[in-house]
Formats: structure tokens, sequence, C-alpha cells
């Protein structure tokens, strides 16, 4: 296991978090662990994944709502996520293949400088913004 995901594992066990599932990625040339969540917003439990790997990249993933994209929202939904990409800056959202609305967070991190107190500072940034937003970005979908 690389020394990041071991880094957070540590620090899970530490502080008796039990809300990760961790995974590692079998025959991954880049030593990928994925911890698997959920964040609560507006009642709703939003699937989320922290992903480490031997890159300085770490990412957050947060799938804030399946299959939103249909082709009667998507000029609505599209001009609703690029405006909200130019506000904030640590938060991209985009659609994947499968049209579901997705939010990423990637934060600049080595082994040598891996904080597991950043990466829950910045999931507490994510359910801070969604609590605010959730209802806006439904809107668009819906």
């Amino acid at each position: 296991m690389i020394k990041k995901a071991e880094e957070f594992k540590f620090y899970l066990d530490k502080n008796n978090i039990t809300a990760f599932q961790m995974e590692e990625v079998e025959n991954d040339a880049n030593g990928t662990v994925v911890f698997r969540t959920h964040v609560t917003v507006k009642g709703q439990q939003l699937p989320s994944a922290l992903i480490l790997d031997n890159s300085i990249f770490d990412m957050i993933r947060v799938q804030i709502s399946p299959q939103a994209l249909t082709p009667d929202n998507e000029p609505a939904l599209a001009k609703m996520l690029s405006s909200e990409n130019t506000k904030y800056k640590p938060f991209k959202f985009y659609c994947n293949e499968n049209g579901d609305l997705m939010l990423d967070v990637c934060m600049v991190n080595r082994d040598t400088a891996f904080s597991a107190e950043e990466v829950f500072l910045m999931y507490n940034l994510i359910i801070n913004y969604l609590n605010e937003s959730y209802r806006t970005i439904m809107k668009a979908i819906w």
C-alpha cells in the first residue's frame, strides 16, 4: 500500500472514524487506493471517494446526482456548471459518460507532505458548499 494511503488509514483508525471503506486497486501501476464514503447533504447521502495514488495529485470525488444529464436539461445544466466552475476554485463539476453529475476536488500532496487533516478540511468545504447550493444545482437538473 502506498504511503499516503497508509497515513490516511492510520488517521482513520487513530480517530475511530469508520465511515470509509478502503479498496486497493489490483494490478494498478500507480498503486491506487480508494477510500469510499458518503456525504450527507439536505437529507441525501451522496457517494464519495478519496482517490490516492503515487502521483502528487489526490482526488475527492462526489456523485451529486446519478443520470442527471438529459437532452431537456443539457443547456441549463451546462450553463449552471460553467458558472459554478468559474466561481469556486477547488471544485470542478462535470457529467461523466453515464450523465451522472460529479464534483471533483484535486489536491496536491506528496507522500512527504500528505495531511489527512487537510483531506477532512476539504470534505468540510464540500459539505458546506453543497448544503448551500444543492437546491440550486438540483433545479438545473429537474
